[in-house]
């Protein structure tokens, strides 16, 4: 039988650098599903989730968003979309 008791002790914590915060909110419709994709400031994707959760709807409290991902910075990152979703996404810059 073994002569240790309890739990394991936690080990060392590892300081390691964190993940940039997401710069962009962008709520788009896919194909008559509307999501909501988190990107940072390169335009990278993060994250995608439905765009009625409600941490959606506390990430866009109070936020104006600017109507339309057509411009040129969002070509890549939104390449699978048609340009009529890109034109009637809004996007909504949060704070970082």
């Amino acid at each position: 039988m073994s002569q240790g008791f309890g739990s394991e002790s936690p080990r060392a914590h590892a300081q390691t650098s964190h993940r940039k915060a997401a710069r962009y909110l962008v709520v788009i419709d896919s194909g008559g599903y509307v999501i909501a994709r988190l990107f940072l400031d390169t335009r990278e994707l993060v994250a995608e989730f439905d765009a009625g959760t409600e941490e959606a709807a506390q990430m866009m409290a109070g936020l104006v968003p600017t109507k339309g991902a057509d411009d040129p910075e969002w070509d890549r990152a939104l390449e699978g979309h048609s340009a009529a979703e890109r034109r009637a996404a809004e996007v909504y810059t949060l704070d970082v």
